[in-house]
């Protein structure tokens, strides 16, 4: 993991201090909210529908057990004993008091964390594949990427204040396990026709209001041209992007509005010009990146139990069949912790969890975790004669469900329960359907399925790319459930298509038990996923059996 140098240290202690001068002025009302808006968004503090709220960077999904630990402690002396992760790979804190958050932030410091730019409109935290430096299929490990860019874009002086907030996601694997077609810039790791690694630049992505899907901008970019690459691209971006407009002004629609072709000539111009200016980080600094990021000292061990405790115990088995992945060092298994017990909040840990997670990884998984943007905990690096063990412990604190990828392992933004911009909830509603759908018996039966929720048109919970989006909306004091079908937010990303009327609060769960039933019935067998099933036979099977009440009228 990369270790903060002096000049990281000296740099998120200086700015929490002047954050600290900051929160005493609008204390003793020096400030006014108005001015000091902009001050503590910059710092990744919110008012939110109840309370502050202070989003703390992940800087690309990876957590040692240390931090861990301290997250844990910050949930228990300064919050409501909890944390909550976000589809950005962020932690977030609900409940701080503003007098607080000063002291939090130094916590974080302390351990090499810092709620710098997770707000605002400039560069926020860069996310990266959660299976990194891990998964069996890696080309390479992006996080030596994505930590490069954290260094470039932090207080970078031309990209503080952009048209709008500014999102960048790496990938080192062909199966993006990153949603970079959903970001403003999203970077492939991808090798050319000799072998070389480099990138696929795509651009334009974003969901929202306005969903759309990124555009490959540069098939293959040479990785010494990133950074000044990137620059050009932000830079034409900060030119072109439009101000008149909050809701007009990401860079999807600056790409939209004047096509890629257009965009892509501003954006080679540009290159050309910073290209002279800089021509690449330092390849020392960039080899120290890369060093940080060298793998642990894998076992070369056999299996131990493995075998004989799946053998032995179905529930170990059935968690062994959902909560693991093919890891790329013999031996061993990437372990998906799920935060999503059937009735939770998804992405919620309290703060033992968070703890008994720190134990769990010094003591099996080499000290190291990763936040998933799907709102779940990862072990990257468990040997698999320990996995028995290791779910032994999870069980003791509610964390070894058996469900990723499955209809309860919902990804929903916090709704209307705590943001102020949302016009529904979420949470209940992702709490429903997966205490029915395994009440009912058939979780199992359907199999693979991303269900995805959320409480405003905003879309933090990715509503659009689910095989299941469902967006919820305010209609004349009501809420309404919008459906959408057939979102993929893999390397083949696909926006859902909207179904028809929204549905009431209590009508959701019914709708979607119609729909699923529908699907078991047509498809040609188990290994038929609904996505699978969407594509071959199209949406109208669906659509009638979410709405029967048309159909029958249709057909009379």
């Amino acid at each position: 993991m990369y270790k903060y140098s002096d000049f990281d240290e000296a740099f998120v202690r200086e700015r929490n201090a002047q954050f600290r001068a900051q929160v005493t002025r609008r204390i003793d009302g020096s400030l006014t909210e108005d001015e000091f808006r902009p001050l503590r968004l910059m710092n990744g503090l919110y008012l939110q529908l109840h309370a502050y709220m202070l989003r703390v960077a992940v800087p690309y999904g990876t957590l040692s057990a240390r931090q861990m630990r301290q997250l844990a402690m910050i949930a228990d002396r300064w919050d409501k004993g909890y944390g909550h992760f976000t589809t950005r790979q962020n932690i977030q804190y609900n409940w701080p008091k503003l007098t607080d958050v000063p002291d939090m932030l130094d916590a974080l410091g302390e351990v090499e964390m810092h709620a710098i730019q997770t707000s605002g409109n400039t560069i926020r935290n860069v996310t990266a594949d959660h299976f990194a430096g891990a998964a069996a299929d890696e080309i390479e490990d992006p996080r030596p990427t994505a930590e490069l860019i954290r260094q470039w874009s932090t207080d970078h002086p031309e990209f503080q204040f952009l048209p709008r907030k500014f999102k960048i996601g790496v990938t080192g694997s062909p199966n993006d396990r990153a949603v970079t077609k959903a970001h403003d810039i999203g970077l492939r790791i991808v090798r050319n026709a000799s072998g070389e690694t480099g990138y696929e630049v795509i651009v334009g992505g974003g969901l929202g209001r306005t969903p759309m899907v990124g555009q490959v901008i540069r098939p293959f970019l040479p990785k010494p041209d990133l950074l000044p690459y990137l620059g050009a691209v932000i830079s034409t971006y900060n030119l072109m992007g439009r101000r008149d407009n909050k809701y007009k002004a990401r860079i999807k629609i600056t790409v939209f509005e004047n096509g890629i072709e257009k965009f892509r000539d501003a954006v080679e111009a540009r290159f050309e010009q910073t290209r002279r200016e800089f021509s690449g980080v330092n390849p020392k600094i960039l080899a120290e990146i890369e060093q940080s990021f060298a793998p642990p000292a894998f076992r070369n061990a056999p299996d131990g139990n493995f075998d004989a405790a799946r053998d032995a115990d179905p529930v170990f088995r059935a968690w062994t069949e959902t909560n693991l992945t093919a890891h790329r060092a013999p031996g061993y298994a990437i372990v998906t912790v799920s935060l999503k017990a059937h009735g939770a909040t998804p992405g919620d840990a309290t703060s033992d969890q968070m703890r008994l997670l720190a134990d769990l990884a010094d003591r099996y998984g080499h000290g190291e975790l990763r936040i998933s943007h799907e709102q779940n905990v990862v072990l990257p690096h468990v040997h698999k004669s320990d996995l028995p063990a290791l779910h032994a412990a999870l069980k003791t604190e509610a964390l070894a469900t058996a469900n990723i990828g499955l209809v309860s392992d919902i990804i929903a933004c916090p709704g209307m329960d705590y943001c102020a911009l949302a016009t529904a909830r979420s949470i209940p509603v992702a709490q429903e359907i997966a205490t029915h759908f395994r009440a009912i018996g058939l979780e199992e039966e359907i199999g693979a399925l991303k269900i995805k929720i959320s409480g405003c048109i905003n879309a933090c919970g990715h509503h659009h790319i689910g095989h299941i989006g469902i967006l919820g909306l305010d209609r004349a004091g009501v809420e309404n459930y919008q459906i959408t079908l057939g979102g993929d937010h893999t390397e083949t990303l696909t926006l859902g298509e909207r179904a028809g009327p929204g549905f009431a609060y209590d009508q959701v769960v019914p709708a979607l038990e119609r729909l699923l039933r529908t699907y078991i019935d047509l498809r040609t067998d188990r290994n038929e996923t609904f996505l699978d099933a969407y594509r071959r036979l199209g949406a109208e099977p669906f659509k009638t059996a979410l709405y029967p009440a048309e159909a029958t009228r249709d057909a009379a």
